[in-house]
């Protein structure tokens, strides 16, 4: 069980960490409408992630171990993009959030929409996440719950983290930020990495 707790709290601190849509979103809001008002946004993946989760889950238990095999080498490609993606942020990282950000109070309903139409929830449900989820369900039930709630608290304690980081001071926040990126990106590689050498291993 403690692979699992370990894995789904890491894989959402880098998810948390690199910047996003729903990333963006938390700054501008911070920024424009306070600590106070924003960090309800910051449960917004839990209730968006409810029908992706759903759905991914419907679809991946109705086929064949064979082809969780390969969806599992698919996902460590996926993180791996996803690293030289954060990579590429890291290297070109604005202190200042973009202006094409989404408009808005901050409210929930709103950050939740913003994930919705997010499409990194299902890519990283239906090609890591889901697929993971299964092999801990398997092992125990208990296994496959600590797995879900390891990935939703962090993820939710590490949005609530950059809500108030740039909070606090625009002038650290930023820099932190970015170290946050850098260090995502290497989580990312890693968990690619394990992602490809568990397929090519069950394949085998």
């Amino acid at each position: 069980m403690l692979t699992y707790l370990i894995f789904g709290a890491s894989y959402a601190l880098a998810a948390a960490a690199q910047p996003g849509q729903f990333q963006a979103y938390l700054i501008s809001r911070t920024i424009a409408n306070g600590w106070r008002r924003t960090l309800p946004a910051v449960f917004a993946p839990i209730l968006s992630h409810v029908p992706v989760v759903t759905l991914v889950l419907l679809v991946l238990t109705q086929v064949p171990p064979l082809f969780l095999h390969l969806l599992r080498l698919a996902g460590g490609v996926f993180l791996l993009y996803l690293s030289f993606g954060a990579l590429r942020s890291f290297r070109a990282y604005e202190a200042s959030p973009s202006g094409s950000l989404p408009p808005g109070h901050r409210t929930l309903l709103e950050a939740t929409t913003v994930n919705l139409l997010n499409p990194n929830p299902y890519l990283a449900w239906a090609l890591v996440l889901g697929p993971l989820l299964l092999q801990a369900w398997r092992h125990s039930p208990a296994t496959g719950i600590a797995f879900v709630v390891a990935f939703y608290v962090t993820i939710v304690i590490a949005s609530a983290g950059i809500v108030m980081l740039f909070a606090l001071a625009r002038s650290l926040g930023p820099r932190v930020a970015r170290s946050l990126v850098a260090l995502s990106a290497a989580a990312l590689a890693a968990f690619g990495v394990y992602q490809i050498w568990a397929g090519v291993r069950a394949l085998a």
